[in-house]
């Protein structure tokens, strides 16, 4: 979860929120990482049918919850998107939520009971935690675009001062360097 996480506050320190288009390279990374998670499930999935009963159940959610995971920060690496980071932490929360329940299996009574709403109280956080990192990241980018746009219009401001050629070289300068 800290993986993904620090993944999420790069990208959005880094302009993240602004995704570029995937290159061929991007592609082809993103495909082996789905196969590598592909061929990892199937082996650990393979150990688990030595095992019965609920220790079983665990594996095979244990098994699941890890390609998920692989598969899921590898898209969200390709497709390099707020809303993908954030689908990604959703889903695995998800899996983890999943793999939470199977452990509980082998519990019974009050235990049991105990163990399901723990598993649910750490979805709930982990989906609550998904959905407001990805606020936060969207309110500084508006932040950010606000304070560009203030200091355009200060600059622009400036040029004001300024008459005929020498005002619309400063209002071009102005534009360049804000992006407007």
């Amino acid at each position: 979860m800290k993986k993904i996480h620090a993944i999420i506050m790069l990208a959005a320190f880094c302009g993240g929120a602004h995704a570029a288009a995937p290159t061929p390279e991007s592609k082809a990374a993103y495909a082996q990482a789905k196969d590598n998670a592909a061929v990892a499930y199937k082996a650990a999935r393979a150990q688990c049918d030595a095992i019965t009963g609920n220790p079983k159940d665990v594996c095979v959610e244990e098994a699941k919850a890890a390609r998920v995971r692989a598969e899921q920060e590898a898209e969200a690496y390709y497709k390099n998107t707020l809303k993908a980071y954030t689908a990604s932490r959703l889903k695995i929360a998800s899996a983890n939520y999943d793999l939470d329940r199977a452990k509980c299996g082998a519990l019974a009574g009050n235990d049991k009971d105990v163990c399901i709403s723990q598993a649910k109280a750490a979805l709930v956080a982990a989906q609550a935690d998904a959905k407001a990192d990805k606020r936060a990241i969207e309110a500084r980018a508006d932040a950010r675009e606000d304070k560009r746009t203030a200091e355009y219009k200060v600059a622009r401001e400036k040029c004001d001062a300024f008459a005929g050629a020498a005002k619309d070289s400063c209002v071009s300068a102005a534009k360049t360097q804000f992006g407007k």
